[in-house]
C-alpha cells in the first residue's frame, strides 16, 4: 500500500456563509513547503458554517481521490484540526444504530454528510490525526506546518472573496 498524506482546512464567513475549502494530497515526499504551496486545491461552498465547511471540504477531497479509481492501493493519513471530523469514526456505530437521531431525539443537522463521509472511507484505508491550529511557528513540526499551507490558503482566498 501506497502512504498518502491529505491535509484539509476550510475558512468561513459566518454572516455570509460563505467559506473556502482547501486540500493538499501528497505522498512521502519532503518537497520544499513552497513547492507543496503549489499543489493545494481550493474550492468555495456558500450557505455553509465552521463545521459543515470542514465536512464538505473533506468529501469534495475523498471524492477526488475515489475518482482517480486507486483508493485500494493507497493509506490515506487524514491530517484536520476538526475535532468533529476526528471523532465521527468512533461515533459511527452508535449514529447509524440511531439513524443519526440525538439523544434528544432531534436529528442530526449534518447527518447526510455524516452518512457520505462513511461510505467514502469504508472503500479508502484512512485514519484521521488531530492538528492543533495555529501554533507559532517556532513549535511547528513538518506536519503542522504542511497543514498551515492549507490552513493560509483557506483564510486567503476568504479574505479576497470578501474583498
Amino acid at each position: 500500500m501506497q502512504p498518502f498524506s491529505l491535509f484539509t482546512d476550510g475558512s468561513v464567513n459566518t454572516p455570509t456563509g460563505v467559506g473556502y475549502g482547501a486540500y493538499l494530497l501528497i505522498s512521502l515526499d519532503h518537497s520544499p513547503l513552497k513547492e507543496l504551496q503549489k499543489q493545494i486545491k481550493l474550492q468555495r461552498f456558500e450557505q455553509t458554517s465552521s463545521t459543515q465547511l470542514e465536512l464538505q471540504t473533506l468529501l469534495w477531497a475523498l471524492g477526488e481521490i475515489t475518482e482517480l479509481g486507486c483508493t485500494k492501493d493507497i493509506e490515506l493519513t487524514v491530517y484536520t484540526d476538526s475535532q468533529n471530523i476526528i471523532g465521527l469514526p468512533k461515533r459511527r456505530t452508535r449514529l447509524e444504530k440511531n439513524d443519526y437521531y440525538s439523544s434528544k431525539n432531534k436529528r442530526l443537522s449534518h447527518y447526510p454528510l455524516y452518512q457520505a463521509l462513511y461510505r467514502l472511507t469504508d472503500n479508502i484505508k484512512c485514519h484521521f490525526v488531530k492538528v492543533a491550529g495555529h501554533q507559532p511557528s517556532r513549535d511547528k513540526d513538518e506536519i503542522a506546518q504542511r497543514f498551515t499551507l492549507v490552513d493560509k490558503a483557506a483564510r486567503r482566498s476568504l479574505r479576497e472573496a470578501l474583498r
